[in-house]
C-alpha cells in the first residue's frame, strides 16, 4: 500500500507543538498500522483511542454502521415481551383496517408508516410515557403525522374510540369524526400538538422542552418530571424547521428532549439518501450540535454474523454501502445478497458460506432495532438517563413492516392506502391473530379486539395506571387569571398630553405595567426575535431580566449603565436571537401552557411586521390549531412607516395574511386608547372564565404623534372595528359630504385630509377610525349566515355607516385589499386607497406621496369620488391635482 497523502499544511501547523518529537512517534505508530493492516485499521484504532478519552470535543461526529448498545450492554427488559407483541398486533392491525375501510370512500390514509414504527410507539406507551394524572403535565408526545391510524388504534383498544368513531376517519363534516393527523383543534381531547406540517414538529418539541424548563426556573411549575418525545421521520430531517434549533437544544443541554428519529431510509417517493447514508449524516449533525447519539440499526439475527467480522470487512461494507441498495436488498432473493452484498469481499463471502438462505433473508428483511422491543427499550432507557444533553435515536425499521411484500420496502408505499383481503390474511397469520377466515371473507375487513376483561387488556390498563393514566391526551382544566387593575389601561386611555409616543411605545409602557401586577404580572412572557431595543424594550432588561438556563456567567459591557443587559435563570423575557421560527415556537408553548401544563401564561410575540406572518404564517397556522392563546405583536408596521428599509422591510400585507387564520384576531389601531382597549379585551376573553381558544394580533407603529384622550361612548366601535373619531366642522348647508375611514398611522392623514377638504375646497368629511378590517368583514359573513337561517342580522358595519351621507373612501398602509374586505357592506360609494406594490426606501413623505396616500394623495381621492356623483366639477379633480403636484 503506497504512503498515504498528506495535505502540504494543516490548521495544527499554527498551533505550538510543545513536544515535536512525540508528535513524530504517534504519526509513525499510525503509518506502520496502516502499512501492516490497512487504513481501516488505523481508523478504527484512532476511534477507539478517541472513544477512549471520554472527551466531547474529541468524540468523532460520525461512529460505524452499528448499533450504539451491544447486544451484551442492554438492561433487562421489564415487561412481558409476548404480552406486548399480541397488544401491538391487535394495534397493527386495528391500523390497517380503519384506513383500508376508509379507502372504499376514497378517503385516504397512511398504513406504511406505523407499520414500520409500531414498536417504537408500544414500547413507550409500555414503559416510558408518562400521563397527565400524576402532576397535570406528563410528558409531551409529538407523534409523526403518518402515524396517527396507529395512535387511534391504540386509543381503540384502550376505550377511548369505538369502533363507530374509527369508521369516521376523515369524515369530519358532522363534527364528530377523527382528523386525518394529530390536530388538537380537531380533537382536543386527545391530540396535544399538531405535527403533520413536517418540519414544525421538531422545532416545536426543542422550544416545548426548553419552556418546561422555564416554567420550573421561573418558579411557575415543577416541571422536572416531564420529558418531550418527538416521533420523526427521516425524511422529515429534511426540512430546514427540523434542524434549526439542534444548537439550541444542544447548547443549553436538553435532556428533557429525546428525539426518536424512524429511519426506513423512505421519504414520500423514495429513498432518503439514494446515494448517501441518512443515519450517518444525522450522527454528525446531531453530534455536532452537542447532542447525544444512539444508534439502534440491527435486530439480534446479525449479532452472529457480527461476530465472525474479525478483520472489519464487515463493518466496511455496512458503512460503504448507499441506503437505496439497502432498500433493493430487502426485496431481493438470497442468491442476491450473496452476489452482491458478500460477494464485494472474501471475508464476507466466507462469512455467507455459513448462512442459510432463510439467514439471509432475515437479516435483510426483518432484522431491524426498530422492530425489536428490547432493543427500542435499551435505546429509550439510555435516553432518559442520559444527563447534560438531548438525545436523538436513530431507529432503523423497514417501511411497511408486517403488511406483507407489496408494500416492505417499496418506493411507492406511502400512496398505498389499502390491503387486499389477501394481504390481510397474510398479515394475520405473521402476527398471529386469533381471527376466522369467515370474518375475512365479507366485504369489509372487520377491526379485532381482545376483549375488554383478556390479559391483554389487563396488562395494558396496568402499564398505563403505572405511568399516570392514558397517552397522549390533552387535558384542560379552567383556571381563569384575574383581570388586572384599570390602572395601566387608564394611563392610556389618558392620552399623551404634548407629548409625541409611538403606539409600538404605547404597548410597551402597557405591558411593562401589567408585568408589575402582583396577581398576574409573573405570567406575561415576552418574546422577542432579538431587537427588543428597537422596540423601545431595554426599560424591562434590568427589572424582569432575559432567561438564561445559566444564569449571567460574565460581567456585561453595559453594566454601568441604567438599562443594563441582565441575563438570569429566572429571567422573564425570551430573547431568541434573529429567529422568528424559533420566537414562535417559544410563544406557542407559552400560548398552550394552560393545557399542556394547566398553568396559563399571557405570552406577547414582538416582531417586526414584515418578518412575522410572512415568514411563519404556516406555524401560526399550527398555533391556532394548538388553541394557543396570546398577544402577537407586529411592530414597525405599515409599508411606509419604515423609513430607509426599503423593500424587504416594508410590510404592506400581514393583515391579509393573518385574515386567513380564523383564530387571530387581527386589529391595527391608530391610538394608543385603542391599543388599552384592545388589549384589555383580549385578557377577558382568553383567560377569563369563559376563556377562548384564539389570539390576538396587534400592529403597532414606531411613528410618534401626541396620542389623544380616549373619547366616550367608543370601546364597542373599536372592539367591533370602526367608529366615528370626529365629525365634520360647520359646513355650507349644500357642502358635499363624505366619510373617511382609516386604520392605524393612516388615521393622521385622512385628518389633515379633513382640513385641506373643508379649507379649500369647502368639503365636509367625518373622520372614522376603523381598528380592524378582518373584524368587521367577520361580523358580517356571520349576519350574512344568520340572515339564510331566517335571522334579521345586519353587519354591524351596515348599521355604523347607515344614513350617513357621501360616498366612503378607505385609507391605510396596507395594500388595498385589507379594507376592501367590507366593501360589500358598504352601501355608500366606495373608493380605497393602499399601498399596493413593493416597497422603498425614502422619507415617509415621498415614500407616501409615491403609493398615493398623502394627505394630498387623500384629498384628490375624495374629490374624485364626489366628481363620480356630481357632487362636484370633474375641473375640481384635475385643479387640485396640479395644486398639490400630484
Amino acid at each position: 500500500m503506497p504512503d498515504p497523502v498528506r495535505m502540504p499544511y494543516s490548521q495544527l501547523d499554527q498551533v505550538p507543538d510543545r513536544d515535536p518529537e512525540e508528535t513524530a512517534e504517534w504519526r509513525e505508530s499510525l503509518d506502520a498500522v496502516t502499512k501492516a493492516a490497512g487504513e481501516h485499521r488505523a481508523a478504527y484504532l484512532m476511534r477507539r483511542a478517541v472513544e477512549h478519552t471520554g472527551a466531547p470535543g474529541l468524540a468523532p461526529l460520525e461512529t460505524d454502521y452499528v448499533n450504539t448498545i451491544p447486544t451484551a450492554a442492554e438492561p433487562e427488559f421489564p415487561g412481558d415481551e409476548a404480552m406486548e407483541a399480541r397488544i401491538t398486533a391487535w394495534n397493527r392491525w386495528n391500523a390497517a383496517a380503519m384506513v383500508t375501510r376508509g379507502s372504499r370512500l376514497g378517503l385516504g390514509g397512511h398504513i406504511a408508516t406505523f407499520a414500520s414504527a409500531a414498536w417504537l410507539y408500544e414500547t413507550g406507551f409500555q414503559h416510558f410515557f408518562r400521563g397527565k394524572e400524576a402532576d397535570g403535565s406528563g410528558d409531551q408526545l409529538y407523534i409523526q403525522g403518518h402515524a396517527s391510524p396507529g395512535i387511534y388504534a391504540r386509543a381503540f383498544l384502550e376505550g377511548r374510540l369505538t369502533e363507530d368513531q374509527l369508521d369516521r376517519f376523515r369524515q369530519e363534516a358532522a363534527g364528530d369524526g377523527l382528523p386525518s393527523y394529530p390536530h388538537p383543534r380537531r380533537l382536543p381531547w386527545l391530540w396535544e400538538f399538531p405535527t403533520v406540517s413536517m418540519g414544525l414538529g421538531p422545532l416545536s418539541a426543542i422550544y416545548q422542552a426548553r419552556f418546561n424548563r422555564y416554567l420550573e426556573h421561573r418558579g411557575i411549575k415543577d416541571t422536572s418530571n416531564s420529558h418531550v418525545w418527538a416521533f420523526l421521520g427521516d425524511g422529515e430531517m429534511d426540512e430546514p424547521e427540523s434542524t434549526a434549533a439542534l444548537a439550541l437544544a444542544g447548547r443549553e443541554g436538553l435532556d428533557n428532549l429525546t428525539f426518536v428519529i424512524n429511519c426506513n431510509l423512505q421519504r414520500l417517493d423514495g429513498p432518503v439518501r439514494p446515494n448517501y447514508k441518512i443515519v450517518q449524516e444525522l450522527e454528525a449533525q446531531f453530534r455536532a450540535a452537542g447532542w447525544n447519539v444512539i444508534k439502534s440499526l440491527w435486530g439480534r439475527a446479525w449479532d452472529e454474523v457480527f461476530a465472525q467480522d474479525t478483520d472489519g470487512a464487515l463493518l466496511r461494507r455496512l458503512r460503504e454501502t448507499p441506503d437505496a441498495q439497502f432498500q433493493t436488498y430487502a426485496t431481493r432473493d438470497a442468491a442476491y445478497l450473496r452476489e452482491h452484498f458478500f460477494g464485494a469481499d472474501p471475508s464476507l463471502g466466507r462469512i455467507a458460506q455459513g448462512l442459510s438462505d432463510a439467514k439471509l433473508l432475515e437479516l435483510f428483511q426483518t432484522s431491524r432495532a426498530g422492530h425489536e422491543p428490547r432493543k427500542v427499550y435499551a435505546a429509550y432507557k439510555a435516553a432518559v438517563e442520559h444527563k447534560g444533553a438531548p438525545t436523538v435515536i436513530l431507529a432503523q425499521t423497514v417501511k411497511g413492516y408486517t403488511l406483507g411484500e407489496g408494500f416492505e420496502s417499496r418506493n411507492a408505499n406511502h400512496q398505498m392506502k389499502k390491503l387486499t383481503g389477501e394481504q390481510f390474511r397474510t398479515m394475520r397469520d405473521l402476527l398471529e391473530l386469533p381471527i376466522p377466515d369467515s370474518a375475512l371473507d365479507a366485504d369489509v375487513v372487520p377491526y379485532a379486539h381482545p376483549g375488554a376483561n383478556s390479559p391483554e387488556m389487563e396488562y395494558l390498563r396496568e402499564r398505563r395506571a403505572a405511568l399516570g393514566g392514558p397517552a397522549p391526551a390533552r387535558k384542560v382544566v379552567a383556571k381563569p387569571l384575574p383581570m388586572p387593575a384599570d390602572k395601566a389601561f387608564d394611563a392610556l386611555k389618558k392620552g399623551s398630553g404634548s407629548q409625541e409616543i409611538a403606539t409600538t411605545m404605547a404597548f410597551v409602557r402597557l405591558v411593562k405595567d401589567l408585568m408589575r401586577d402582583k396577581e398576574t404580572g409573573k405570567r406575561w412572557v415576552p418574546v422577542v426575535p432579538d431587537e427588543a431595543r428597537t422596540f423601545g424594550m431595554e426599560s424591562l432588561f434590568p427589572s424582569a431580566g432575559l432567561y438564561s438556563p445559566v444564569g449571567q456567567t460574565y460581567d456585561p459591557v453595559d453594566r454601568d449603565q441604567l438599562l443594563y443587559y441582565k441575563e438570569a435563570k429566572d429571567g422573564q423575557i425570551l430573547n431568541e436571537g434573529i429567529t422568528e421560527a424559533g420566537s414562535l415556537a417559544d410563544f406557542t408553548a407559552a400560548a398552550t401552557s394552560y393545557a399542556t401544563h394547566g398553568e396559563p401564561m399571557i405570552p406577547f410575540y414582538i416582531f417586526y411586521s414584515m418578518f412575522g406572518w410572512q415568514r411563519t404564517a404556516d406555524q401560526f397556522w399550527a398555533l391556532a390549531d394548538q388553541l394557543g392563546r396570546g398577544f402577537v405583536i407586529g411592530a414597525t408596521a405599515g409599508r411606509t412607516t419604515m423609513t430607509g428599509e426599503g423593500l424587504q422591510h416594508a410590510d404592506g400585507h400581514s393583515h391579509l395574511i393573518a385574515s386567513t387564520n380564523p383564530a387571530a384576531l387581527s386589529y391595527d389601531p391608530a391610538f394608543a386608547y385603542e391599543v388599552a382597549v384592545i388589549v384589555k379585551e383580549g385578557l377577558r376573553r382568553m383567560y377569563g372564565p369563559d376563556a377562548e381558544d384564539i389570539f390576538y394580533y396587534l400592529t403597532v407603529y414606531n411613528e410618534t404623534k401626541v396620542q389623544p384622550a380616549m373619547p366616550e361612548g367608543v370601546e364597542e366601535g373599536i372592539l367591533k372595528g370602526l367608529y366615528r373619531f370626529k365629525e365634520a366642522g360647520p359646513a355650507a348647508a349644500d357642502a358635499p359630504r363624505l366619510q373617511l375611514l382609516a386604520s392605524g398611522t393612516a388615521i393622521h392623514w385622512i385628518l389633515e385630509a379633513q382640513e385641506i377638504l373643508a379649507r379649500d375646497w369647502g368639503v365636509a368629511a367625518d373622520v372614522w377610525s376603523a381598528p380592524s378590517w378582518t373584524e368587521l368583514r367577520r361580523d358580517a359573513l356571520e349576519c350574512d349566515a344568520a340572515r339564510l337561517e331566517g335571522e334579521d342580522r345586519i353587519p354591524y358595519v351596515t348599521r355604523a355607516l347607515a344614513g350617513v351621507p357621501g360616498p366612503v373612501v378607505a385609507v391605510s398602509d396596507w395594500m388595498r385589499a385589507v379594507p376592501d374586505q367590507i366593501a360589500p357592506w358598504v352601501e355608500q360609494d366606495w373608493t380605497s386607497i393602499g399601498t399596493d406594490g413593493f416597497g422603498l426606501s425614502d422619507t415617509r413623505e415621498a415614500a407616501r406621496r409615491h403609493f398615493g396616500v398623502d394627505a394630498q394623495s387623500v384629498v384628490v381621492q375624495a374629490l374624485a369620488a364626489l366628481s363620480r356623483r356630481g357632487d362636484v366639477k370633474a375641473e375640481t379633480v384635475k385643479e387640485a391635482k396640479e395644486r398639490y403636484g400630484l
